[in-house]
């Protein structure tokens, strides 16, 4: 086999994600599966400021999402990939194996 996929967690430990997904909602569902919200503060979401004990919020893992931003932006520019035709699994996954392999080309070439 060309690629390895290492082991998945059954779900992740944390999530980052913007100010829009600020709802008590999503942070107690996450709360509930032992997975920490990265999320910053949304003011706009809120009529009167929240008081007691600020919520976690890490600032530079959250700068790391920029990179996933981009991955993802990126694959989107292959047309194919985008709505997913592709019926199996595999693949679509080859698919997106290729397309990071043509991303990869394109930026040492």
């Amino acid at each position: 086999e060309a690629f390895t996929i290492p082991e998945m967690q059954v779900h992740p430990s944390i999530i980052s994600a913007d100010a829009a997904y600020d709802a008590q909602m999503i942070r107690q569902y996450n709360r509930k599966r032992r997975i920490k919200s990265n999320i910053p503060t949304n003011p706009r979401s809120r009529i009167h400021p929240k008081r007691g004990r600020p919520r976690w919020f890490d600032p530079t893992l959250y700068k790391e999402r920029g990179a996933i931003e981009r991955f993802f932006s990126w694959i989107e520019a292959f047309k194919k990939i985008v709505p997913r035709y592709e019926r199996y699994e595999h693949s679509f996954l080859g698919l997106i194996h290729l397309a990071c392999a043509i991303m990869i080309w394109r930026v040492m070439g």
